[in-house]
């Protein structure tokens, strides 16, 4: 008799694979449904090697934020659909993917308030100087820096998916004067006081906060251009992704003032080699927190495992017919 093997799942995000997979219950529905789950190696980001090598085999993938190139794609023999536990599909090669028939899947919003809450702390951090100050005191001075509320402060968010516009409430719910650019969206949201153009968001606020997917050339937005456009001492806040920026122009910027803060928790690849920009005194960078809160993860996991289940399921049903 030809022995019948379990139909296979990979999962690679390592919120998960940290955890134990076996511990993780929004992966329950998986296993119900008569899947095995192999884990990468738990709680690091898997390389393209190790990705190869678990591959073959695999009938669905809940993915992390692991580069999933058209190299990688190619050991994908069994593969029919790549869910991920959150919105961002950019270190997906898509073409890729559709070439060889493989569903990407999104979990939109199910890390909003963990990112959120997080652009909103940097913000308020930024107007108080908290990063320079508890470096200061760490290293044994006493230094004050006279901060700003944020009743009043012009806040600019750039970019108003789930993310953006929950930013744009809790900024509001504290009296910030909230202004928005998305060039998809026709009306404000709630929360944000007016709609405007790029450049005159920059020139108007105090505080930008980021939240909006890299550019499809993958040129920065925020350049030495706009920087130029904003008043002195803005604060700048990315927890989306780090290709929005300008390294250097921000560097330079911080250097002359131009920029008060620059605070991060994005970054091209997990950790980052230290670089002049990430260790200067008035940039505090974070390990990419933002949607790392017990509540984020639970929400991006189980939507991301409903969605490959839903998947799979609809894919298995068509072959049926």
């Amino acid at each position: 008799m030809a022995l019948v093997t379990a139909r296979r799942i990979l999962v690679t995000p390592r919120s998960l694979t940290k955890a134990g997979l076996e511990t993780v219950p929004e992966l329950a529905v998986l296993r119900d449904a008569g899947f095995e789950l192999i884990g990468s190696t738990p709680g690091a980001t898997p390389s393209a090697t190790e990705l190869t090598e678990l591959l073959p085999g695999a009938e669905g993938w809940l993915a992390g934020v692991e580069p999933i190139t058209a190299e990688v794609l190619a050991h994908a023999d069994g593969l029919r659909a790549i869910s991920r536990n959150g919105a961002g599909i950019d270190n997906i090669d898509l073409a890729a993917a559709d070439a060889r028939g493989i569903r990407v899947l999104r979990a939109p919003g199910a890390n909003a308030r963990g990112v959120a809450e997080l652009a909103l702390a940097l913000g308020i951090g930024a107007l108080r100087g908290l990063g320079r100050s508890s470096q200061a005191l760490a290293a044994g001075r006493w230094q004050r820096e006279l901060g700003a509320e944020v009743p009043g402060t012009a806040v600019g968010i750039i970019g108003l998916g789930a993310v953006g516009r929950l930013t744009a409430a809790l900024f509001a719910g504290l009296d910030a004067h909230v202004l928005g650019h998305d060039p998809f969206v026709r009306d404000p949201p709630a929360g944000v006081t007016e709609l405007v153009p790029l450049d005159e968001l920059a020139s108007r606020c105090r505080l930008i906060t980021l939240h909006c997917p890299p550019l499809p050339d993958g040129s920065p937005l925020v350049d030495a251009r706009l920087i130029d456009r904003m008043p002195r001492g803005t604060a700048l806040v990315n927890t989306a992704r780090s290709s929005l920026v300008d390294d250097a122009a921000v560097l330079a910027a911080l250097e002359s003032g131009a920029l008060s803060s620059y605070s991060v928790d994005a970054f091209d690849t997990e950790p980052p080699a230290l670089s002049p920009l990430l260790a200067h005194e008035r940039v505090v960078a974070t390990p990419h927190l933002g949607g790392y809160t017990a509540a984020s993860v639970s929400r991006a996991a189980r939507d991301a495992a409903q969605n490959l289940l839903d998947a799979l399921t609809a894919t298995a049903a068509a072959a049926v017919r």
